[in-house]
């Protein structure tokens, strides 16, 4: 008795191109690389200084004299780019420290420029780590007033040019900002300066290990009225389409995870780079989950940055860009370990 004839199957075999590794490598279609990551670094006055942020386990307040090590830990990693935060040691009502001539984020720059000149620096442009009340720009009558805010952005924008920063990224919220922004490094001669802004940032539970680590907790109240609301999303179109308009080079969606949809959102809208940042909250959790032992570290901080990467995002600012380097540095020596091992023909 012969056995029955196979009938044609009426389905598609997805499984087939999931079958092994190196198949699965073949066919995929986001990749994650080290060129993906900008590294955030806290820096502070002082020296001799690298304090643990408690809420950020792995994260540091560094000195500048402690930068050059760090930078070098940095080519290791082969992270090719970093942003830069300032602690400034006084603080007062018109955020002074923040456009300083020689404040902590300008001699941070000079400091970074002077061990390795290809390390792309960023700065973060805003007022609420320099002021005594922790609020983003001029308080009038207990309110964030707008445009007497521009002024000093602009002047800190220009004063990180100054110092050699490669790209400035206004993270304050203020409309406008960066038109004036643009105006003042124009004018300035800075016409090469690239403007990387948070055109998207939301008002966010979610950047609370972060105020600890660039100690701007407000003293009052909140950030409502300049940062987006988390439930808009059109919005969000306005503020980049808008931004661009007024000079922005590229943008920056964040919070990342809770956004997904307003990143790919921006990403089909316009042309320029896209980043996302991979916040305090998000990085803190999963730090936290994977020291309790309750989730796979490596695994689930590759498909995070994995999914930001795929909702559009043209590179990734996050914490765990080191971790992340090393990561991917350790699957690609076991693929080509391997390769060795089981050699074609």
């Amino acid at each position: 008795m012969t056995a029955p004839e196979a009938s044609e199957p009426s389905f598609r075999r997805f499984r087939r191109l999931r079958r092994t590794a190196g198949l699965r490598r073949l066919v995929r279609e986001t990749r994650l690389a080290v060129d993906d990551f900008i590294y955030p670094l806290f820096v502070t006055y002082g020296r001799g200084v690298r304090r643990a942020v408690p809420s950020m386990p792995g994260v540091h307040q560094l000195s500048i004299d402690q930068l050059p090590a760090e930078v070098e830990d940095l080519r290791r990693h082969g992270i090719g780019a970093v942003l830069l935060f300032g602690i400034p040691e006084t603080k007062d009502a018109w955020a002074s420290g923040a456009y300083d001539e020689h404040g902590v984020v300008q001699e941070a720059v000079r400091a970074i420029k002077a061990v390795d000149r290809e390390l792309v620096v960023i700065t973060d442009v805003c007022n609420c780590e320099y002021t005594d009340h922790g609020h983003c720009g001029v308080l009038i009558d207990g309110e964030v007033a707008n445009d007497p805010t521009l002024e000093l952005l602009a002047r800190t924008a220009v004063s990180h040019a100054a110092a050699g920063a490669d790209a400035v990224a206004p993270s304050d919220m203020m409309d406008g900002r960066v038109w004036a922004i643009r105006r003042a490094l124009d004018a300035a001669g800075f016409t090469q300066t690239p403007i990387i802004s948070y055109a998207a940032k939301y008002a966010s539970a979610f950047y609370g290990p972060f105020r600890d680590a660039a100690e701007s907790t407000p003293r009052f109240g909140d950030r409502r009225s300049h940062q987006m609301d988390p439930g808009n999303r059109r919005e969000a179109l306005a503020e980049v389409v808008t931004d661009i308009e007024e000079g922005a080079d590229a943008v920056i969606v964040k919070p990342a995870l809770p956004y997904l949809d307003v990143l790919a959102a921006v990403r089909a809208r316009v042309e320029v780079p896209v980043l996302a940042y991979h916040v305090s909250g998000e990085y803190s959790m999963v730090k936290a989950a994977a020291l309790n032992g309750w989730i796979d570290e490596r695994q689930v901080v590759l498909e995070t940055l994995t999914a930001i990467k795929r909702a559009g995002a043209t590179a990734v600012i996050t914490y765990y860009a080191k971790e992340a380097a090393q990561w991917l540095a350790d699957e690609a020596g076991a693929a080509r370990a391997a390769a060795v091992a089981t050699p074609g023909d």
